[in-house]
């Protein structure tokens, strides 16, 4: 199997045991373009849970009044993580998905 390969899928694969880091330091060190081409956007996906926390953060805005009274259901706050974490799955699902399709090209 080709080492590229198995870069690019580990880029991939990363999400699990490096984070957005591996996909950079690869993308830097190498210089075949189809490996680049897969740790930028391996890199990319991994950077989508980062901006899902705008999602909590705007729940916690939103129900901050709920928060200080201590009545009520914090909807907003519980909406929002349940958002965050179907998108963290589908994320983690893609990765893998392009990590083996890499891999079996």
């Amino acid at each position: 199997m080709e080492t590229n390969k198995i870069l690019s899928s580990l880029c991939y694969f990363s999400i699990f045991f490096a984070g957005f880091i591996f996909p950079i330091v690869v993308y830097f060190v190498t210089n075949n373009p189809e490996t680049k081409r897969h740790a930028k956007s391996a890199f990319l996906s991994h950077l989508f849970p980062f901006i899902g926390i705008v999602f909590i953060i705007m729940g916690l805005i939103l129900d901050i009044g709920i928060f200080t009274s201590g009545s009520g259901i914090p909807f907003f706050f519980i909406l929002s993580f349940v958002v965050y974490g179907i998108l963290v799955a589908i994320v983690i699902i893609w990765n893998v998905i392009k990590g083996i399709k890499v891999l079996m090209n």
